[in-house]
């Protein structure tokens, strides 16, 4: 049988607050990396902040697509002038 590591449960108290330093400006993304990254973390809140910094990078590029086409578009719009 394999040896499971277990990591201690995260408290509700100890979620409110992650939640509430990641809504931060600027400083929520810093302790994302840091939380993500860091090898003293939980591996639960860890893995929570690497999800977190993927569904960011996924919503970038979106709003960049997004931008770009509506950029585009108006530019178009612009040459018919």
């Amino acid at each position: 049988m394999e040896n499971q590591q277990t990591a201690p449960v995260l408290s509700t108290k100890d979620w409110v607050v992650t939640l509430l330093i990641s809504f931060i400006p600027l400083v929520g993304l810093i302790m994302l990396f840091v939380w993500a990254f860091g090898s003293s973390e939980n591996p639960n809140k860890s893995n929570w902040a690497k999800a977190i910094l993927i569904w960011y990078a996924i919503g970038s590029v979106f709003a960049i697509i997004l931008w770009v086409t509506v950029f585009a578009a108006i530019m178009s719009s612009y040459q018919n002038y």
